[in-house]
């Protein structure tokens, strides 16, 4: 692992004991766009907002299997806090793992944060589009983003990697000032590229590397990523990745394991 980024500190005065970051379950998005790749459509067939967009229903069987893994692990090893996109998908998958695995804190039941923060990336005037839309429709950003390359490249009206990680930096400071400390186990549920930037943030990973880690595959849908603080690092402990895209909580109750992107193909 790399040396932490140093504006983000991974001593465990600063942390929760553990951080769990989740992929939403499969989306109705997810389906229409893997549908509108394999025939070629300039468009993904869907009317909805992106924030609007619900889990398929292989979406909730992932969500409602990922709860019954949580509510296997002792008390005390559970989230005592969940963060939450706003975007139905991840809501639901939320309300799907907390109503299974029924998380406390302090003998009441574990707050549940909608944070905007943790949306995902905007896609602007490429919204919706297939990678044959983009070439179709706006040759000049197939041409910007192919040689700037995914990280920097913002389309007009939307985000890059970088800005997600702009917001990522200021939510990760308020976690460290009202959820860190032992005891304190956080559940991030949110989005693919959440997941990644938030990786390059937390081990001090560049460009090329956190790029490296999403070419070798995609975030899975319900997938868990998480980190604990290890007492042997630095002063007294940091923070350390136990494991990505963890998928053995579906395969174990039989749901689907899924890794379809949430973006335009060739644009997440």
């Amino acid at each position: 692992m790399s040396s932490p980024d140093p504006s983000i500190k991974s001593t465990s005065s600063i942390w929760p004991s553990t951080l769990f970051f989740v992929r939403h379950g499969e989306s109705a998005g997810n389906v229409a766009r893997n549908a509108a790749v394999a025939a070629k459509l300039p468009m993904i067939d869907i009317a909805l907002r992106d924030i609007d967009v619900p889990l398929s229903p292989r979406g909730e069987q992932q969500a409602t299997a990922l709860g019954h893994w949580f509510a296997s692990l002792p008390q005390n090893e559970r989230p005592t806090v969940v963060f939450t996109s706003p975007y139905v998908r991840a809501r639901q998958t939320t309300q799907r793992i907390t109503t299974e695995a029924h998380f406390e804190y302090d003998g009441n039941p574990a707050p549940i944060i909608v944070d905007e923060r943790f949306r995902e990336k905007e896609f602007g005037i490429l919204d919706r589009l297939t990678k044959f839309g983009i070439e179709q429709r706006y040759p000049d950003q197939a041409e910007f983003r192919q040689f700037l390359g995914k990280f920097y490249h913002r389309p007009p009206g939307g985000e890059s990697w970088c800005d997600v990680i702009l917001r990522l930096r200021s939510v990760f400071d308020t976690m460290s000032l009202h959820h860190s400390g032992p005891g304190k186990r956080v559940l991030i549920v949110a989005h693919q590229v959440i997941v990644l930037c938030a990786r390059y943030l937390l081990e001090g990973l560049d460009e090329a590397q956190i790029l490296a880690i999403d070419r070798e595959r995609d975030v899975a849908n319900c997938g868990v990523t998480w980190y604990s603080i290890n007492p042997t690092l630095e002063d007294g402990g940091a923070l350390q990745l136990r494991a990505h895209s963890f998928v053995a909580p579906l395969e174990e109750a039989g749901a689907p394991v899924t890794t379809r992107p949430d973006t335009p193909a060739g644009a997440k």
